[in-house]
């Protein structure tokens, strides 16, 4: 039976996908922008696609869920330059490269709710503040990119499967024991196509995105990896082929400061296709090309800061910035740099001592206590015990 409070965002998520799949259906214009395998826009510019709920990494997805009935919210929000650019085909070999995005911001609205302890239900919708570049008008002689668009909507869900204790990093005496120095959780996100495929903001289908993801905590040190694919059909752009890939991530971080004032994190993702390039060349008879056997692999590094200095951790600020690996500035969907800007309220309700009182309001945190009075979480103060009554004094 589902609980009266979780019913609302569940019809919620259901709203959404149920519009989508809506939009999906009477979006005839989309499919016409996709039928060309030389001139597709159905391509998302930006592989990188952060989630919602707690975050440590920018790009490593969380084993930490929102806590049972609470609502998490972020907002994340990236530059990055030139992320497509396309060899457009000229007589003879080689050809010339033409910025189809120049520079690009994009946003990412986030929400999860925590229908338990351990499962969270998520929602991101993306949108493009402001980009500009040639689009595809080197090749088709049309018009420039737009300058803001709508990108693909993203739903999906997070389950604990070996759960973090959700005390204190500071403290791992938490609920009685050590606490795991590792936890293991299970991910799974799907899009709906609803973007501006035209601005390169939207696939041509759902992408359907399973993961796994697992981290590691000793003392200030910290470390996460996540593994995964985006399974979706074969698109192509002026020889440029993106199909299902195989995504991998990875970080590691220090707290300079502790109780997560101040950490420094280094991090990468990278998406392995499955899928042969081609190449293309202008004849007389159009635009051609021929498989070439090689595979694209787009991955970035990023450099960054986050502190939580706000409600014990659930307010956090994440700023940091990176680029390509070597050999990689020239893939489709990698830019030349990129920088991020994030905040996010994440309540994850960290009870170090098990009283069911949480942390940020605990005036003893690290000692059970009880959950009223004027100090809560603290152990009842002992009732006050009388002095004896003085001796009658013996008259002579």
């Amino acid at each position: 039976m589902v609980r009266p409070l979780m019913r609302a965002p569940i019809r919620a998520l259901v709203g959404l996908a149920t519009a989508a799949l809506v939009a999906l259906a009477a979006d005839d214009a989309a499919a016409d922008t996709c039928s060309n395998p030389l001139t597709s826009t159905c391509v998302s510019s930006d592989s990188f696609w952060p989630n919602a709920g707690p975050q440590r990494f920018a790009a490593v997805g969380s084993t930490e869920t929102t806590a049972e009935r609470q609502v998490s919210f972020g907002l994340m929000t990236t530059y990055q330059s030139r992320p497509v650019v396309l060899r457009v085909a000229s007589p003879g070999p080689g050809g010339s490269d033409q910025y189809a995005i120049d520079n690009q911001v994009n946003a990412s609205f986030l929400f999860a709710y925590g229908v338990t302890d351990r499962l969270q239900l998520d929602v991101a919708l993306p949108i493009t503040l402001g980009q500009d570049g040639a689009g595809t008008s080197p090749l088709t002689g049309g018009g420039d990119l737009r300058s803001t668009a709508v990108r693909d909507l993203r739903f999906g869900l997070a389950y604990a499967i070996v759960p973090r204790d959700r005390n204190d990093p500071e403290d791992r005496r938490g609920k009685g024991g050590a606490g795991h120095s590792w936890s293991l959780a299970a991910r799974f996100a799907t899009t709906a196509p609803i973007g501006d495929s035209g601005d390169f903001a939207g696939e041509r289908t759902a992408v359907f995105v399973p993961s796994l993801a697992a981290d590691w905590r000793w003392k200030r040190l910290f470390a996460a990896g996540e593994i995964g694919a985006r399974v979706r059909p074969i698109t192509e752009i002026a020889g440029a082929r993106i199909g299902t890939q195989l995504t991998m991530a990875a970080g590691i971080g220090v707290d300079i400061l502790p109780k997560n004032f101040l950490s420094v994190l280094l991090e990468s993702h990278a998406y392995a296709g499955f899928v042969e390039q081609r190449d293309t060349q202008q004849t007389a008879a159009g635009i051609g090309g021929q498989v070439n056997g090689q595979r694209i692999i787009p991955a970035e590094w990023m450099l960054g800061v986050r502190s939580a200095p706000l409600l014990d951790g659930d307010v956090s600020f994440y700023a940091g910035g990176g680029g390509p690996f070597p050999g990689n500035g020239d893939v489709v969907t990698v830019p030349r740099f990129r920088f991020s800007l994030g905040l996010s309220f994440a309540p994850t309700r960290r009870d170090s001592d098990g009283d069911g009182v949480p942390d940020r309001i605990d005036r003893c945190p690290t000692v059970p206590g009880e959950k009223g009075g004027a100090e809560p979480g603290c152990p009842k103060a002992p009732d006050p015990v009388e002095p004896p009554a003085p001796e009658p004094k013996v008259q002579p």
